[in-house]
């Protein structure tokens, strides 16, 4: 598999464990030093991260592409640009909305694909 089919397999095995809350498939994807920088501009850590989907305190419903994923290869990292359509819960909350990430993927040794670093921005349609 070429570098942009891993990418794309990594990002759709995220979708998948963000959906389910697959927190060891989660955990296999992201980095341990992972800076994860959310829509309101907390940044958060891996920990935050998984522990929010194990607790139950956040839970996706929906994530769906509205476009195909920007990625950008550079060596043993890639950059990943896609805009979502994002639904769910947060601390029984509900939230809805379309969503730009960014994310930065690190090729570890075997092929195996971490994110090190992402943001999440909203997008405001006028």
């Amino acid at each position: 598999m070429d570098d942009r089919a891993q990418i794309e397999h990594a990002e759709g095995r995220l979708r998948a464990a963000m959906l389910a809350s697959d927190v060891a498939t989660l955990d296999a994807l992201l980095s341990p030093d992972l800076i994860f920088t959310n829509q309101v501009g907390v940044r958060l850590d891996k920990g935050d991260d998984l522990g929010a989907h194990q607790s139950g305190l956040l839970r996706i419903e929906q994530l769906d592409p509205i476009e195909p994923p920007l990625i950008r290869l550079l060596g043993d990292s890639a950059v990943v640009c896609v805009t979502v359509q994002l639904s769910g819960s947060y601390d029984a909350q509900p939230f809805s909305g379309t969503f730009a990430y960014t994310r930065c993927w690190h090729r570890l040794p075997g092929d195996q694909w971490r994110i090190e670093a992402a943001h999440c921005s909203p997008v405001v349609r006028p």
